[in-house]
């Protein structure tokens, strides 16, 4: 088996459009499920609701970036937080992609 040689690290600084880009925030959505509700089952939430989802809960949770699923994840806790880890991501492509409109 032949070892390729490593790629040089650039030290390039990114130009200045690119850094902006690069801190532009964009909404991040963790989605545990999914279900539609008649409008008068709505109507009927209140506080101490249960809504009940045809989701397991071993199932894993969907990572999204502007509405679209980007990757998927398992439930965590991190500290007195809720967190999650990430099992599968999309390719590069479709990530930058669902960045956009």
């Amino acid at each position: 088996m032949a070892v390729l040689p490593a790629r040089p690290i650039s030290r390039a600084r990114p130009s200045g459009e690119i850094q902006r880009i690069l801190r532009l925030q964009v909404p991040v959505i963790v989605k545990l499920a999914e279900r539609k509700f008649s409008c008068a089952e709505v109507l009927r939430i209140q506080v101490g609701s249960i809504l009940e989802f045809n989701k397991s809960s071993d199932e894993p949770l969907e990572l999204m970036i502007n509405n679209k699923s980007i990757a998927l994840g398992e439930a965590v806790k991190v500290g007195e937080n809720f967190g999650i880890k990430l099992i599968q991501i999309g390719d590069v492509r479709s990530v930058i992609r669902s960045m956009g409109k």
